[in-house]
């Protein structure tokens, strides 16, 4: 039998946990020799890539206040990334750029994912944004060096042809975003916002020679003892952007996760 944890024996020192676990999280990321994107400018003139996705679910099976309080969060976080710069060889870190979007406008309850479950807390619904960011990291040439996926898929994707693989979980002090930029170029971050909408847009300083797309390779189903689990290979293809001919194909990673919901569809190979 697993020894308990502190914090299972007395839940009151849960809190306490959190802030020392991000306490020490900050410090170690101030002493790790990484130079942080913190500085923001004005907007830069060329886009590198752009997403768009509604912000209301009403699958959820939750009050739509939830989803009310999600939009909330999301332009929170967003205003706290907006303009962001991210020049040669710097880092961004997604808790970090977000650290403090909350201090003179609290965030609202709304939805997360807790052991498999969808529940409600503080500043839910953030998954979004941070979803968002890495579907323009991923169409981009910048390097990922930080992403947890998550490992239950709730919903069916929207778009059906949309590249599976591709969400991005955090948890301020245990899981980060981290892309760093290992080109000549600087990069942005840019956000808007319509009555359904959120749209996050990367920009940069330098018109790219190639562009950056992300795909599938096998995407496939499979039925074990505790559910069917969704395997998808993700690659980044580069291309000329003058007349999209084929450069390369290089493998990011391999994701996993359970499937909640009734498949239409058991295997497929892209």
């Amino acid at each position: 039998m697993p020894r308990k944890r502190l914090t299972q024996i007395f839940p009151f020192l849960i809190p306490f946990r959190a802030k020392q676990r991000k306490f020490c999280y900050y410090l170690k990321m101030r002493f790790d020799g990484n130079a942080y994107a913190a500085e923001k400018g004005e907007r830069l003139p060329y886009k590198v890539f752009s997403c768009t996705t509604d912000m209301y679910n009403e699958k959820t099976g939750f009050d739509m206040i939830y989803q009310e309080n999600k939009v909330h969060n999301l332009k929170l976080g967003a205003a706290a990334m907006e303009g962001l710069l991210i020049r040669p060889d710097e880092v961004f870190s997604y808790s970090r750029a977000t650290r403090f979007a909350d201090k003179k406008t609290p965030y609202k309850d709304g939805l997360i994912l807790r052991d498999g479950k969808l529940v409600t807390d503080y500043g839910g619904g953030m998954c979004q944004l941070t979803d968002t960011l890495f579907t323009l990291f991923l169409n981009s040439p910048l390097t990922i060096t930080e992403r947890h996926g998550h490992k239950l898929k709730d919903f069916p994707d929207p778009d059906p042809y949309a590249v599976k693989g591709t969400d991005a979980t955090v948890f301020e002090g245990w899981l980060d975003l981290k892309v760093k930029n290992e080109t000549a170029q600087t990069f942005q971050l840019s956000f808007s916002f319509d009555e359904k909408h959120i749209t996050g847009t990367l920009l940069s300083d330098k018109k790219d020679t190639f562009i950056y797309r992300a795909v599938n390779g096998k995407v496939t189903y499979k039925d074990e003892q505790d559910g069917v689990y969704e395997e998808a290979e993700v690659y980044r293809e580069t291309r000329f952007a003058e007349n999209n001919i084929f450069v390369s194909k290089t493998h990011l990673y391999d994701n996993r996760c359970r499937i909640g919901y009734e498949l239409q569809e058991r295997n497929e190979e892209k």
